[in-house]
């Protein structure tokens, strides 16, 4: 009888260290200069997305002892709040994220493997129009966290590949790059290019693949690597973050192939972007992980364990297990 191995995934933490919990307590809508932004980033926040981010460190907690004895950890990016923008590049977020991950290490040691989420390199806020994707938050992630941006693990037939979704989709985010680091940015994705077609070109035929991306932004560009589309149907599944919750998904893929909207800002723009997209998604069967929280709405998170068969004889047996809060 072939062995079993069992991966726990958990994504979208948004951990908030004790300055993180500070600059949240002290925010201030009225910050955001534009009328219609400020109202729609207040109903937004308090109704449907998270009424209290920075509230909910506990679900960390609850995730680490809920987790069982895996073979693998997985957490799929995003692992401060973000407060300033700017990624782990502001040391309030780095304090946020070191800590975030600290707790996930000591407890799962060297099973743990992490990939970069969009909000650890920096984004510009949705409503506030704020920040840049800072080269300072990738030599943090990368030099003093030990957060590897590719990585392979191999668990019998099965190979599991994590990706950095913002190297992949940096087309889109060249409005967010400081112009200094453009070039760096752009080295950065080549790599990475390189280390993924060698992934795939290594790929035996009995081989089955789970890739881990944060962003679903990302798969159109790797859709269009040819050796990823020669090797397409070994992907069983894709394991993503970024969305947390399903309602997002099943949203995006519902309304795939509608226009960009363009009236609402930068961040508007380009989630209206990926999620035209989205019918570029479906080769890669996705799987959600969602945030630890869910959304205020629902209240929906929790995290993902999966069973694989080390022969690959039967697909890999996912369960989400819910977290109240």
């Amino acid at each position: 009888m072939a062995q079993t191995f069992r991966i726990a995934v958990v994504s979208d933490i948004h951990y908030a260290a004790a300055a993180e919990r500070e600059r949240i307590a002290n925010f201030d809508h009225r910050s955001i200069k534009n009328l219609f932004a400020r109202w729609l980033g207040h109903t937004y926040e308090h109704f449907i997305w998270l009424r209290q981010r920075g509230a909910h460190n506990a679900l960390l907690d609850q995730f680490i002892a809920d987790a069982g004895q895996p073979d693998v950890v997985v957490a799929n990016g995003d692992y401060s709040c973000n407060t300033g923008h700017v990624g782990l590049s502001d040391d309030a977020a780095f304090a946020s994220a070191e800590e975030c991950l600290g707790k996930m290490r000591g407890r799962f040691d060297g099973k743990l493997h992490a990939t970069i989420g969009d909000h650890d390199l920096g984004k510009v806020g949705l409503f506030s129009g704020h920040g840049n994707m800072a080269m300072a938050s990738w030599q943090r992630l990368t030099e003093r966290l030990h957060i590897e941006p590719f990585w392979r693990v191999q668990l019998g037939n099965y190979v599991l590949l994590g990706l950095t979704s913002s190297l992949l989709a940096l087309p889109l985010y060249h409005a967010d790059l400081l112009p200094g680091e453009v070039a760096a940015w752009e080295q950065l994705r080549a790599t990475h290019l390189q280390n993924i077609r060698a992934a795939f070109a290594s790929l035996q035929p009995d081989q089955r693949l789970l890739l881990f991306c944060h962003d679903p932004t990302a798969l159109p560009f790797l859709l269009r690597e040819e050796i990823v589309r020669e090797k397409i149907s070994q992907v069983e599944q894709t394991i993503i973050g970024h969305l947390h919750t399903n309602l997002v998904l099943r949203t995006g893929q519902v309304i795939a192939g509608f226009p960009t909207i363009k009236f609402l800002g930068k961040g508007a723009q380009k989630i209206s972007a990926a999620l035209g997209q989205a019918r570029q998604w479906r080769p890669f069967h996705l799987r959600l992980c969602p945030s630890l929280t869910g959304i205020q709405m629902l209240k929906d998170g929790g995290f993902l364990t999966a069973d694989l068969a080390g022969d690959a004889s039967r697909p890999a047996k996912f369960e989400l297990h819910r977290i109240k809060w």
